[in-house]
């Protein structure tokens, strides 16, 4: 058997695959582990607000060619019933949980992480990078993105992976904030701002961020920019939708793998994609993950 197990962040995980927030949830864990098959190597739950929030009035989601546009707008319960109804259903599961938290300024992220910090999560993920809330991203600056991973940082002992936008210049100058600031990991990318009009009133149809195949390429592209430009690891996501595509960021540089929207159509994607790389791995002579890191080459 190849040994796919991955150190992330202090974060021991039996493989480098974990869904991306919002993509993946109870029920869609009670299928895969229904099914016998390989299971992520750590949960991410959707990002966590402090108050609850209705989100975005329909429509919410739209197919677009090889893609999805979304304009949820973080609905969720809020940090008070997440903890009181829904944190003890993820950490049943067994696996690392890592908390996605979100929130305006980096008094909300530090509220949210100190109410975190009595659980048994494994770590917590800053979504600082949602581009349908309204207003301007947070990290899109690397100045408040310092700002709230060092006060972030200060509340609490957990491992931070810090979510970064594509939606940016300069991805690698956000990426080394975060890192200078306490970041232990990124995740990289979200989503991509796009958006639908009706071509015969003019009306917008949907306005939000654009996920799945359509974005693969130029998130692998981000990612690995932002490989070249930290030491900490970095979990790579963005259209990916098979082990081929997962190899691909494994060889930019990623540590681990994000799954999206491809979970919507396919809830058995993950183990799919884990079997893949094992199986790729075996094929090309590596025992284990690790090894394939040291010896991989550099990516041009």
């Amino acid at each position: 058997m190849v040994d796919l197990t991955v150190g992330l962040a202090g974060i021991r995980m039996d493989n480098p695959v974990v869904p991306a927030s919002g993509t993946w949830g109870i029920e869609s864990q009670k299928i895969l582990l229904e099914a016998g098959r390989f299971r992520p190597g750590a949960l991410v739950t959707k990002s966590v607000t402090i108050e609850p929030r209705p989100g975005n009035p329909p429509p919410r989601l739209r197919e677009t060619a090889s893609g999805l546009i979304n304009w949820i707008g973080l609905a969720g319960p809020g940090i008070d019933r997440f903890l009181a109804d829904e944190l003890s259903v993820w950490l049943s599961f067994g696996q690392p949980v890592i908390v996605s938290i979100a929130g305006k300024t980096p008094q909300e992220y530090v509220h949210l992480a100190q109410c975190l910090g009595d659980t048994r999560i494994s770590g917590i993920e800053l979504n600082i990078s949602c581009p349908n809330v309204g207003g301007t991203i947070i990290g899109t600056d690397p100045q408040l993105t310092a700002e709230i991973v060092r006060a972030t940082r200060l509340a609490t002992g957990l491992p931070l992976i810090v979510k970064l936008t594509p939606n940016v210049t300069d991805i690698a100058a956000i990426a080394k904030a975060a890192e200078r600031e306490g970041a232990n990991a990124i995740v990289a990318v979200n989503t991509f701002t796009a958006m639908r009009i009706n071509p015969n009133t003019g009306q917008v149809i949907i306005s939000g961020g654009l996920s799945g195949p359509a974005i693969m390429p130029q998130a692998l592209r981000k990612v690995w920019e932002v490989c070249r430009a930290v030491k900490i690891p970095v979990i790579g996501m963005g259209g990916i939708a098979s082990a081929s595509d997962a190899l691909e960021f494994l060889w930019a540089g990623a540590s681990a793998v994000a799954v999206g929207t491809a979970n919507f159509g396919n809830p058995l994607v993950m183990a799919e994609i884990i079997e893949g790389i094992a199986g790729w791995l075996e094929q090309n002579g590596f025992g284990s993950l690790e090894e394939f890191r040291q010896k991989k080459a550099e990516c041009r």
